[in-house]
């Protein structure tokens, strides 16, 4: 992987993760060493492969905590795309499912300050004890949902692609490519699931000025002080 960071690779592909340390030469690749990673493994459904790189995470003395090690597991795993064998010796893709990690939002209230009694500051309270409680010990990490299914002999769109996992994938795509996915995309979900390169552009320079700013604002004040 030190020789993969200092050249002009892209892909990683890992034939098998079959073993602990070869999960977390894995994750390690896929977080630092290429734009993206490929590999295989046997686990049945898309829970049972994040469990699986989970616990080898763990084994491997990686992490010590689920959750850490189960954050990171979720981060690189973009798309599962799930092969199956018939009894007839058939190989075909049952389905491609999207994992989607979950974002942790600021969910408490601070509406303590305008209840009037001691009771009502006691619910408000509890309230938030509540949420602090369920993030902790039962924080829902990431969610999935299968993109594409073979069903009755045919590939049957189910869901839509995350927008952001849209914006990543067309943004490294020839203009060809890019041309012939966006028709894709606009055909199955609408026109305003479309990457917009413009917008992304403003949107990037917008952020951009204004770290510019708080950057100004900060220096301004150092000075003064």
């Amino acid at each position: 992987m030190d020789v993969q960071k200092k050249t002009d690779g892209a892909v990683n592909i890992i034939g098998e993760v079959a073993t602990d340390p070869v999960a977390s030469w894995m994750i390690q690749s896929a977080q630092v060493a290429s734009k993206f990673t490929l590999f295989t493994h046997h686990a049945k459904t898309f829970p049972d492969l994040v469990t699986a790189l989970r616990n080898s995470m763990l084994r491997a003395g990686v992490f010590t905590s689920e959750k850490t090690a189960e954050e990171q597991v979720v981060q690189v795993l973009n798309f599962d795309i799930h092969l199956v064998k018939d009894f007839r010796g058939r190989r075909y893709i049952e389905r491609i499912t999207e994992c989607i990690p979950v974002q942790s939002k600021d969910e408490y209230t601070y509406d303590h300050r305008k209840e009037k009694t001691l009771e009502g500051k006691f619910d408000k309270f509890f309230d938030n004890a509540t949420q602090f409680f369920s993030k902790t010990t039962d924080k829902k990490l990431y969610e999935y949902r299968n993109i594409l299914e073979y069903i009755d002999g045919e590939y049957v769109i189910t869901n839509k692609i995350s927008d952001q996992n849209i914006k990543e994938m067309r943004l490294n795509m020839s203009d060809s490519d890019a041309e012939e996915f966006d028709k894709f995309v606009e055909a199955h979900w609408g026109k305003e699931s479309v990457f917009n390169p413009e917008e992304y552009k403003a949107e990037k320079k917008s952020q951009a000025s204004k770290m510019s700013r708080t950057r100004t604002r900060r220096t301004k004040l150092a000075t003064e002080q």
